[in-house]
């Protein structure tokens, strides 16, 4: 009964979420007070579990870093990149998505994804305003450039600490097996990316012209706050990236950040604070208690386990089903709860199957974080960059992410499938 109810509740959810007939972040409160209402989960499972509840690291990794860039955005650094990166691309929108595109994958892959949609969007945002054109098919493009630049390392993704947590990999493992991967899928997209926007790029002579003579140097303000805010970011991003050394999660290192910030930026705090995207965050908070839901009741582990059933001992059967299933699956539901629902499933698989079962979690890591690119849920950068793009006020609708979503997600999977079989089975 209760598997019905949690299912029936997450998929009415879903379509009024892809519909968008009511606001996503009130779908999210409604289908996650369902949840509770029901007893499909309870108080202590939605606010204190790790397993079925609240991901307090995500939300407040988002919190600590909003409040970060919050305050970087009122020393004008934004603007100031707006217009280096629009004159260094002379002004022409192809190049300019090409560059923020590259910017943003290799800056996923050294933080994580999360944290530099945060920091790319604005600028983003800025650089379309600039050239009149809109905003949405740049924030779209660089977003899904995240998810993929972010699949090259362990912390350029959340779903990749869970898997190394569980697999034991480290940092250079992910570098050395997905990194190749990686590059290729960029290239791919970058092309894909042309045709897929193509009516984007209507160059406009006069606004490029405009942007030529500007000085970037005179976007500049704050004083002595700019570099203040960019030795904190420094310290951030270095123990982001040394996170394995200090043993500290990435949200103690954003709250910590973001505290000292405040402390040295001073009289502005309620003007900093007004920064942080709330709705962003409610609305994470609820889907992660209706996903923590499906989990509790056992329907993702179900799903899970059917996939097990019918490789039959096969490797490569269960690494390609393992892979197709988890874009799936991570298109629809976010894929960090879905990767720390699966993980263990996928250790049990890897001592049942002879062989190097290793590629099972190259597998899984391929699937989740490419997956996130399907839909405008799938992933946490996608709904942060949604969150910017409201802000802004230039709205991206569920089916319009969709449209683009489905043909990059299909083409890099299909690239990925047969760098799987070429790197692990073919060559040996």
């Amino acid at each position: 009964m209760k598997e019905a109810i949690a299912v029936s509740v997450f998929v009415g959810a879903y379509v009024f979420i892809a519909t968008e007939w009511v606001h996503r972040v009130v779908v999210a409160l409604v289908g996650a007070g369902l949840m509770l209402l029901f007893h499909i989960v309870d108080a202590s499972d939605a606010f204190s579990s790790e397993e079925f509840g609240v991901d307090w690291n995500v939300i407040f990794l988002l919190f600590g870093m909003m409040i970060i860039v919050g305050v970087l955005r009122h020393t004008g650094v934004f603007e100031y990149l707006a217009i280096w990166s629009a004159k260094r691309a002379r002004g022409r929108p192809f190049r300019v998505m090409t560059l923020l595109m590259l910017i943003t994958a290799v800056a996923s892959a050294l933080l994580d994804n999360v944290t530099t949609i945060l920091l790319v969007a604005p600028v983003t945002v800025l650089i379309a305003e600039r050239l009149e054109l809109s905003p949405v098919p740049f924030l779209i493009a660089e977003v899904m450039a995240s998810n993929i630049g972010g699949t090259a390392t362990l912390v350029g993704d959340p779903p990749n600490i869970i898997i190394g947590s569980e697999a034991g990999l480290s940092y250079l493992d992910f570098l050395v097996n997905l990194g190749p991967l990686v590059l290729i899928l960029l290239v791919v997209f970058v092309f894909l990316a042309r045709w897929l926007f193509r009516d984007t790029f209507e160059d406009r002579p006069e606004r490029a012209a405009e942007i030529m003579a500007l000085d970037e140097r005179d976007a500049l303000v704050g004083g002595t706050l700019l570099p203040k805010a960019l030795a904190v970011l420094g310290v951030v991003t270095l123990a982001f990236v040394l996170q394995g050394v200090l043993q500290y999660e990435p949200s103690v290192v954003a709250l910590l950040g973001a505290g000292v910030l405040l402390l040295i930026a001073r009289g502005e705090t309620q003007a900093y604070l007004r920064e942080v995207d709330l709705p962003t965050l409610v609305f994470f908070m609820g889907l992660f208690v209706m996903v923590g839901a499906l989990a509790k009741v056992g329907v993702i582990e179900y799903l899970a386990e059917r996939v097990i059933d019918v490789t039959d001992g096969r490797l490569l059967v269960a690494a390609l089903l393992l892979l197709l299933v988890s874009v799936v699956l991570s298109a629809v539901v976010d894929n960090v709860p879905y990767v720390a629902t699966v993980a263990p499933i996928v250790v049990a698989l890897a001592r049942a199957i002879p062989g190097d079962a290793t590629v099972l979690w190259w597998a899984l890591a391929i699937g989740a974080d490419l997956g996130g690119n399907a839909t405008s849920i799938g992933a946490s950068a996608n709904v942060v960059m949604l969150g910017v793009a409201d802000r802004s006020g230039h709205r991206i609708r569920f089916v319009e992410f969709l449209k683009y979503g489905v043909i990059v997600t299909g083409a890099t999977i299909a690239i990925s499938i047969l760098y799987v079989w070429v790197r692990y089975f073919a060559l040996g």
